[in-house]
């Protein structure tokens, strides 16, 4: 069996490959060893050693061994000191509960910026409750939070609670779009909660936005999913950002309404799989309100947990990123990567 790395800015002290948990080999960074005389049959490969700002795309693997034929493992890794982290989660607050205490919890010790995905607190989004039921939890990092407005914030006429509290950070009133720049990345937050006039101005704007954009990376988020194998499932509504995006070769989306953590391979438009140029799709309603089954698989669903409160903490490097769900205290479910930009 042949085991080779690949990454940009590597470890240059190299890393370890070990298989079954016995015999172990050095690895130089974009380099290949091979392992002789293994039996027929399934091995666990672990690629260990890294220096602490690199990133590896899998954990253990699994590679099946097969009579005279040598079989192949390969590692992504990605190494950058620092790189800035965006991190949240959407359908959060709610003075009912203590689930989005346990996630804001989280956010305590993950530095970075904080993105919300919409239905920020429940049930309506009023200025009483974004002062008594987010502001004691999430809003403890408000000043670092770039939020996105959910249906439950518009339960408020023109979401009047929500720009009340975040102000300036949630854009224009009449808008609650905007974008900023994070390291090498470009970050959109957008309204999909939008209509008429309104909603082809933001589509207009997105375009725009996209078009001048120079960095390398972009990553969008929003509150309803395009795709979604939740309650709510796929809301076409959002078409038209889903297509400006994949045209302009963006990255990653983010998105709530569903109470549930779904993970997505790469896609088109289409929800056809793209392994070259398709979007990743995250979806995160699980910020605190209480969770639904995800019962109606769709395409392309890699991942899906409706029993995990916590937050999704994104690794924004130079030319990758890293995932991973951070689960609430007391929970154990994980989902981790690492991937290259468009």
């Amino acid at each position: 069996m042949t085991s080779v790395t690949f990454g940009a800015d590597p470890d240059t002290d190299g890393y370890v490959v070990t298989v079954d948990g016995a015999a172990s080999m050095p690895i130089a960074a974009n380099g290949a060893v091979r392992f002789d005389g293994l039996m027929p049959g399934e091995h666990v490969v672990v690629l260990s050693g890294l220096a602490a700002h690199c990133l590896a795309g899998q954990g253990p693997r699994t590679v099946v061994v097969e009579v005279d034929r040598i079989s192949s493992v390969s590692h992504d890794v990605f190494c950058e000191i620092e790189p800035p982290v965006l991190v949240g989660a959407g359908d959060i607050a709610t003075c009912d509960l203590e689930s989005d205490e346990a996630t804001a919890a989280l956010l305590d010790t993950i530095p970075g910026t904080v993105f919300t995905a919409g239905d920020n607190v429940y049930p309506n989004g009023t200025e009483t409750e974004f002062s008594d039921c987010y502001g004691p939890t999430w809003g403890r990092h408000r000043d670092r939070t770039r939020p996105s407005a959910g249906n439950h914030d518009y339960n408020t006429p023109n979401a009047a609670g929500y720009y009340a509290y975040f102000g300036a950070l949630a854009g224009e009133p009449d808008k609650g779009y905007y974008a900023f720049e994070l390291g090498n990345w470009h970050v959109v937050a957008l309204n999909s909660n939008l209509e008429g006039d309104a909603a082809s101005t933001q589509q207009a704007w997105l375009e725009a936005e996209l078009a001048l954009q120079s960095t390398t990376c972009t990553v969008a988020y929003w509150h309803h999913p395009r795709f979604s194998s939740g309650f709510h499932g796929n809301q076409a509504s959002v078409a038209p950002l889903w297509d400006a995006l994949y045209e302009a070769g963006v990255d990653i989306v983010i998105n709530g309404h569903d109470h549930h953590y779904e993970r997505f391979a790469p896609q088109n438009p289409a929800g056809e799989s793209d392994p070259v140029a398709g979007i990743r799709q995250f979806l995160v309603g699980t910020g605190g309100i209480d969770l639904f089954p995800a019962v109606f698989l769709k395409a392309n669903s890699e991942v899906r947990n409706s029993g995990t409160h916590g937050v999704l903490k994104l690794t924004l490097g130079s030319g990758f990123y890293g995932w991973a769900f951070v689960a609430a205290a007391g929970q154990t479910f994980v989902d981790t990567g690492i991937a290259a930009c468009h």
